[in-house]
């Protein structure tokens, strides 16, 4: 496969165009994009172009907000998402009675245990550069459940939300009568991604695993394109308690004759990884090896960059998030839609510099070194793991210049607390513990206590609430004239910094 000219991708789609003549246009510089271009272009036509909105507010229609709640109550009345029984039994009768949806498109498929949701939003960016329509499945949400399936690089409405979750309603019920345990919370939404990608019709679904990969809901589709993203400790409880063990669930992903592309990662992970895709004739692009960050700048509101991709390089790349971490995930991007693209292995080319740009300079990751608000300077991450926290201390100290940051921490019971509060204490003056509203937040005293244990007594403080913990926060970093360039880091979860996210103002 081959991508658009710049002429041909930016002119803006002419609503009397005809099917048959965009596909003779399009003809003549790729066949094998041809037809399926021309759908999209139709469709756009009709449609308007995406508004890439990253986390909608709740809807404004009364009863629309009423019935999207309503919905929002079923599906929490499932196994949550931390409580799995490892199958896909389930997911696959669904898809049966569905009638296969997900094997409607071609896929990229995304695992690993940090980077994944940005690394998607990457690759979304860039197949909509050469236009194609996209479909993306990620998890879990910022602050709306509507989040987590995107068309087109914008969430799905919520209207359309509540449609789909209607229709496969009576097939979701067939199959939880003749199965020992009904559908999960996120077996049903992944349910409802691929009948509402099938739909819509996209040309290429973009997915991340929920967790692990080969007993993954998600795992139900035969992708042509594997994307394993860095594998640290994560979920040790049902994944396994070592690199190589991790790994050697989340290579379920790799389907046989598909490219993977592998970002950095520990040698006994990287065997493991290698070893699964000899058996399955899968073909490795390796990053160091085949593809890479060649350079990179800090630049203003991101980063400048070089990445060298599976045909070449590509220069001058504004990336506007922070963080050496994001170069990393942007150049494992590029190489999987080089890869789904066909190059590198069937072509020996780049693909159009001026779209690759354009792409990654639309690029937006909510949670993600996120600042969203000045005076003092409040930044949000949603590092929940110490390989995460450790990226995120390095983005911040890297793109900031703050003379005093106060953290404020908020954690999930089951996670390595220890090790993430480890990897802040170098970068935090002071810490300010507080929990989500969720039940599986960490206790707060549980939490302060190890957290006097890394920072000490005196740069601690408690507050219950998440709410009285930001404004703390704040009256911390503003208290002293000496200490005008401080600022403040929420962190330590993602519904943590979803609903921090609402208290100031972004929802």
């Amino acid at each position: 496969m081959s991508e658009p000219r710049p002429s041909d991708r930016h002119d803006a789609p002419d609503p009397d165009d005809t099917f048959e003549e965009i596909v003779d246009e399009a003809t003549q510089r790729d066949p094998d994009l041809a037809v399926i271009e021309a759908g999209s272009r139709t469709l756009r036509a009709h449609s308007g172009q995406p508004q890439g909105e990253a986390v909608p507010a709740r809807p404004a229609d009364p009863e629309t907000d009423k019935a999207l709640r309503a919905v929002e109550q079923e599906l929490a009345g499932r196994w949550g998402e931390t409580k799995l029984e490892p199958s896909v039994t389930r997911i696959a009768a669904l898809m049966d009675v569905l009638g296969e949806p997900q094997r409607a498109y071609p896929s990229i498929h995304i695992t690993g245990t940090n980077g994944k949701t940005s690394t998607a939003r990457m690759i979304e960016a860039l197949l909509n550069a050469f236009e194609l329509r996209t479909g993306r499945y990620t998890s879990p949400h910022v602050q709306s459940i509507t989040e987590r399936i995107s068309l087109d690089g914008s969430p799905i409405e919520p209207e359309r939300f509540i449609e789909t979750y209607e229709d496969i309603k009576p097939y979701v019920e067939m199959v939880d009568a003749q199965q020992p345990y009904r559908l999960s919370f996120f077996e049903v939404l992944t349910g409802m991604a691929y009948a509402a990608f099938a739909d819509a019709p996209v040309d290429v679904a973009v997915v991340e695993v929920g967790m692990g990969g080969t007993w993954d809901a998600t795992n139900v589709i035969d992708s042509t394109v594997a994307v394993v993203t860095p594998i640290s400790l994560d979920h040790t409880d049902r994944l396994g308690t070592t690199p190589a063990e991790i790994a050697g669930e989340k290579s379920g992903v790799i389907k046989q004759g598909a490219t993977v592309i592998l970002a950095q990662q520990p040698v006994d992970a990287a065997q493991v990884m290698l070893k699964k895709a000899v058996e399955v004739d899968a073909t490795v692009a390796r990053e160091g090896m085949e593809f890479g960050v060649t350079s990179r700048e800090i630049a203003v509101g991101g980063q400048l960059l070089t990445l060298r991709g599976l045909g070449g390089e590509y220069t001058e790349i504004f990336l506007p998030l922070y963080g050496a971490h994001q170069a990393h995930n942007a150049a494992v991007a590029l190489s999987a839609v080089e890869a789904f693209f066909g190059i590198g292995a069937e072509q020996a080319r780049s693909l159009d510099i001026d779209a690759i740009r354009k792409a990654f300079a639309s690029v937006l990751s909510p949670g993600r070194l996120e600042v969203v608000r000045s005076s003092p300077t409040v930044v949000l991450d949603a590092a929940h793991n110490p390989a995460g926290a450790k990226a995120a201390a390095d983005g911040i100290s890297e793109a900031f210049s703050f003379s005093r940051l106060i953290g404020v921490v908020g954690t999930s019971g089951d996670k390595d607390v220890r090790g993430l509060l480890e990897a802040f204490e170098p970068i935090f003056a002071e810490i300010v513990v507080t929990q989500n509203s969720t039940a599986r937040a960490m206790d707060v005293d549980e939490l302060a206590a190890i957290a006097v244990e890394v920072f000490g007594d005196d740069r601690v403080q408690v507050e219950p609430r998440l709410d009285d913990a930001l404004e703390a926060a704040i009256t911390l970093a503003e208290e002293e004239d000496e200490y005008a360039g401080a600022g403040v880091l929420v962190t330590g979860s993602v519904i943590t910094v979803g609903e921090a996210r609402l208290l100031l103002g972004r929802g």
